[in-house]
């Protein structure tokens, strides 16, 4: 039997699941959101995706998507309004989730993996340098309007600047900070960061986005 929603196993803080949940959101998919709490994930979530983590999208067709990245791009197959699918720079992404990331981790949770924040604080650096000079004459990383690029990245570099605020502020990539800044403030983030109860099996269906009042 197919299910009436897709069913979006997320977990709210997570930069992998913010960037999914912003592209269903722009491309007006409701779904069933059930919320993880990662200390103890639901049996039908890992069922679904051994790998158990989040996000995972359960499709009305039972097809499971569990790469953040390709949930964006099955949510902005079923529309896309803004065309961020034109915007999309595959080499800068893998460039943020792969090495960006690396170094993202090891300075963020530096007493987990044993090493020297600096270290990998100045390495991550050098990535928010890279995306001043892309930010040079143009408001977005891919032009002058938000697209693929743009939400792919910017959960992570929240995180990043969220380390160490203070730090993140005075230091000279005024372009970086004026664009998370704005992403930061954006309808779009508010609506994707909205805080839920962690799903349990038998709870009722939490529709993402909510419904919106008569």
């Amino acid at each position: 039997m197919e299910a009436e929603l897709p069913t979006l196993y997320s977990f709210r803080r997570c930069p992998y699941a913010m960037r999914a949940r912003m592209a269903l959101l722009i491309a007006g998919v409701t779904s069933e959101l059930r919320e993880v709490k990662l200390s103890d994930k639901p049996d039908a979530m890992v069922t679904a995706s051994p790998k158990a983590t989040v996000p995972v999208l359960v499709t009305t067709e039972g097809i499971v998507v569990d790469e953040s990245l390709a949930v964006m791009r099955w949510a902005l197959g079923q529309r896309d309004p803004e065309a961020w699918l034109a915007r999309c720079d595959d080499a800068l992404i893998a460039a943020n989730d792969g090495p960006f990331k690396h170094h993202l981790d090891r300075y963020k949770y530096s007493a987990r993996h044993d090493t020297d924040p600096q270290d990998h604080r100045a390495a991550g650096f050098a990535h928010l340098r890279l995306l001043e000079e892309r930010l040079s004459g143009q408001q977005q990383l891919s032009g002058d309007v938000r697209g693929f690029t743009d939400i792919a990245l910017f959960p992570f570099v929240r995180q990043f600047a969220h380390t160490d605020r203070d730090w993140f502020a005075a230091q000279p990539i005024p372009r970086v900070q004026a664009w998370l800044t704005g992403h930061l403030a954006s309808e779009l983030f508010k609506r994707a960061m909205v805080k839920r109860a962690p799903w349990a099996e038998g709870d009722a269906p939490v529709l993402f986005p909510e419904a919106e009042a008569a």
